[in-house]
């Protein structure tokens, strides 16, 4: 019995992935990345921010950034001392992984970008919402908007409509995903997303290390937005992928190598 226990302690443990999905997603998003990544046993979290995935809440009534980012922050919260986890987000869940790692640096052992807005301080410049904001839906009529707060006010929510999402979300993925993407999405409350401001002069944000996933393909987030970021906001790291907006569903074997190389890499337990 003794000399068990000792392998085992002796054994390191796998790191906990935390994944974060981007606008109208849900935790529904990571479904392939989790199953591959539970597999190979990493221990993974899928987060529903609010309003998103089988959180019951309307997004239109949703106007705060803290409000909509609150799920991820009460599970960072609920997190033991001394436990730390990799933090990764896709697409306006960058700005849920910056804001997280701004409020518990102590408990993230790394941050990860995939093709995901890396705002230091969120949109706080003309220039953060050009580099930050998808510029790819482009399409008349491509989006779906509702107005919560009255017809003569910003839209509080969007939705790319199934057309364009085909195109320039999704323009690679099996068809069976496309189909799955098209019955769960959700509307995402742009007014919370587009208020996201972070403390400036928070250097405690610099103890973590950040790793940016590039989409070389990315219609939606452009490579030049992508690369943008990067130099305002340099990274430890930056890994390209041959891949569309969306890697989780159109290369989600290639994406988890990754994910493995780096923690391998980068994290210490």
């Amino acid at each position: 019995m003794g000399d068990r226990e000792c392998v085992e302690e002796k054994t390191p443990l796998k790191p906990h992935f935390v994944l974060i999905h981007g606008i109208s997603g849900g935790g529904w998003c990571w479904y392939k990345l989790k199953s591959m990544m539970y597999n190979s046993g990493y221990m993974v979290t899928c987060i529903d921010l609010k309003g998103a995935g089988i959180d019951p809440s309307d997004p239109n009534t949703i106007l705060s950034f803290d409000e909509y980012n609150k799920p991820l922050l009460d599970f960072m919260s609920s997190l033991p001392h001394n436990q730390k986890v990799i933090l990764v987000g896709h697409s306006a869940g960058g700005l849920s992984v910056t804001q997280a790692t701004h409020k518990f640096p102590d408990k993230i052992s790394l941050a990860i970008y995939v093709a995901a807005t890396m705002l230091k301080n969120g949109f706080v410049t003309e220039q953060d919402i050009k580099d930050g904001v998808p510029d790819g839906v482009k399409c008349d009529d491509a989006y779906g908007l509702e107005f919560g707060l009255g017809v003569n006010q910003s839209p509080t929510s969007a939705t790319v409509k199934n057309e364009p999402q085909r195109k320039l979300l999704y323009c690679t993925i099996p068809p069976e995903d496309i189909t799955l993407t098209s019955m769960v999405s959700r509307p995402g409350p742009v007014c919370a997303i587009v208020s996201a401001r972070f403390p400036e002069g928070d250097e405690c944000i610099e103890k973590v290390p950040r790793v940016y996933i590039k989409t070389l393909h990315d219609e939606v987030l452009k490579p030049k937005q992508q690369d943008n970021m990067i130099a305002n906001w340099p990274p430890s790291h930056v890994y390209d992928l041959e891949s569309d907006h969306s890697p989780n569903f159109s290369c989600p074997f290639a994406l988890f190598g990754l994910f493995v190389k780096i923690a391998t890499s980068m994290v210490c337990i």
